[in-house]
């Protein structure tokens, strides 16, 4: 048996310019500062509250983290509520395989809060029973690059890490992937070949992607 073990932000859902966005217009709207898009992407995949509480350190302000966060998550589904379909190319026909395939389990294994991740899935038109486990930022204590998140979905699905793939877009996801001595294939929606080449595998993008591909990286 073996598992696919998957991010959720930038690897299934293109959210993390939503993200972004959601982000630089609380702090605007809360603290009046403007931010850049560059300011945010070294916290890419750390969590919630590392996300707003980093780049608030960076620029020196003092921010209340729990009504930052709530504020970002607002602004967040209002963006995620137009009714346009955020999965990438690939990623529904990537999971139905997985589903069908007696070999494979799948766990969601994301820093977002169980919430937000509904929402976000909803907007992917991804069911969340689709997923034999899911581990979300609510149920670990340490973020990624620490690879409690894909230990603990392993043990949800029953699956030894030996035969665990991670699929990430994020360098503190490859990272834990690969802390957790787990097979990782990187995709490069959000960072560059080069800066994930801590990856066993890098592609452009999960279309053509099959669970026969995925085994043949495991056994690599």
């Amino acid at each position: 048996m073996y598992a696919a073990l998957l991010d959720m932000d930038g690897v299934l859902a293109d959210t993390e310019g939503l993200i972004c966005e959601a982000t630089i217009g609380m702090f605007q709207e809360l603290y009046g500062v403007r931010m850049r898009e560059s300011d945010f992407l070294q916290y890419v995949g750390t969590g919630a509250i590392r996300y707003v509480e980093g780049p608030a350190a960076d620029y020196g302000i003092a921010i209340d983290t729990e009504a930052a966060i709530a504020r970002r998550h607002e602004n967040f589904v209002a963006l995620l509520t137009s009714g346009r379909d955020i999965a990438f190319p690939g990623v529904r026909e990537l999971l139905c395989n997985l589903r069908d395939d007696a070999r494979w389990k799948m766990a969601l294994a994301t820093s977002t809060p169980i919430d937000t991740a509904r929402v976000t899935l909803r907007a992917a038109r991804i069911e969340l029973g689709w997923f034999d486990a899911v581990m979300h930022g609510g149920l670990v204590t340490r973020k990624k690059p620490d690879p409690e998140i894909f230990l603990s979905a392993s043990a949800a699905c029953r699956v030894p890490a030996t035969h665990c793939v991670v699929v990430e877009d994020a360098v503190t996801g490859v990272a834990a992937g690969k802390a957790a001595l787990m097979k990782v294939l990187a995709v490069t929606n959000t960072f560059t070949r080069e800066q994930l080449a801590g990856a066993d595998e890098c592609v452009p993008t999960l279309q053509g992607i099959t669970p026969d591909r995925l085994e043949r990286l495991l056994q690599a």
